[in-house]
């Protein structure tokens, strides 16, 4: 089980460039992938793309690529042919205007933007690639180990409020074959009030009793909500990532609670259904946070 937050860093330099990546990870119900990289490289998009989404599965992954030439590279200087040529025509032209010649200095070409870049403008994507997927490699295994970590922490917290959801479904458990006896009881208590004295074998006490038995058993119920609880656990400890099962399931679990609480009609079993609820709350927002 792993964490959907996360942060990786990898760098890799070959003979032409040194390339950085950056991945940071937030919680998504749905994979998202953003790359930023050098526009020179949006053909190399998809790769990064395929290659991180073989890593993550669920949440928002921020890739922050960076390119520089490499210390052993040396940078090389361009000059723009058309705009020194255009530059040069037009101080011709203005000598022609003002009817004497006109020499621009070498100030005057250095000034015009443009008219020397440093490095080249293109940037071979397959050159730089062989820089960038090493890199990638790296931050995506950083990645990863920081999102297991805490995923195993996540793991053991859940694991432990399971625990104390077990106790809470042992002691409702415990309580619900009590309830027909308590409301026996509280029946003829009523029926003596009201100056009703009927005989405990009578057929229309009998029959209340039962119907009242039928509507408050949670057998089922309690059936279900421990198969839930052993279905979390089974999910926790599987290979694949188990963050939209667990959330489907802490659904479940706390629809399994309030049909309890409803049908058990008892002050006792509603305030520990009240406690289970706060623990199961607890674990859900835990359970944002898995892929």
């Amino acid at each position: 089980m792993r964490s959907m937050t996360g942060f990786g860093r990898g760098s890799a330099v070959t003979g032409a460039w040194l390339a950085k990546v950056e991945l940071s990870t937030v919680n998504r119900k749905q994979a998202e992938v953003v790359v930023q990289l050098p526009r020179e490289l949006a053909e190399i998009d998809g790769r990064i793309r395929k290659q991180v989404q073989t890593a993550v599965s669920r949440g928002r992954v921020q890739v922050t690529v960076s390119l520089e030439h490499a210390q052993d590279c040396p940078a090389a200087v361009r000059v723009d042919a058309a705009l020194a040529r255009a530059f040069e025509s037009a101080f011709n032209e203005l000598g022609k205007v003002i009817g004497r010649q006109v020499l621009p200095s070498a100030g005057d070409y250095l000034r015009q933007p443009g008219m020397l870049a440093i490095g080249s403008r293109e940037i071979d994507a397959e050159t730089a690639w062989a820089a960038i997927e090493p890199a990638l490699d790296e931050a995506l295994a950083h990645l990863t180990a920081m999102r297991t970590r805490e995923g195993a922490d996540l793991s053991a917290d859940c694991a432990a409020r399971l625990g104390t959801l077990d106790t809470l479904t042992r002691r409702i458990a415990g309580a619900a074959p009590q309830r027909p006896g308590r409301q026996r009881e509280l029946l003829f208590k009523r029926l003596r009030e009201a100056g009703l004295d009927l005989d405990a074998a009578d057929e229309r006490v009998t029959k209340e009793l039962a119907l009242f038995a039928d509507r408050c058993d949670i057998t089922e119920e309690l059936t279900r909500l421990d198969s839930h609880c052993a279905k979390f656990r089974e999910y926790m400890a599987a290979a694949e990532a188990p963050g939209r099962a667990l959330d489907f399931l802490c659904q479940e679990i706390f629809r399994e609670l309030n049909t309890i609480g409803a049908k058990a009609n008892d002050a006792a079993i509603a305030q520990t259904i009240v406690e289970a609820k706060t623990e199961l709350e607890k674990i859900r927002e835990q359970v944002q946070n898995v892929e």
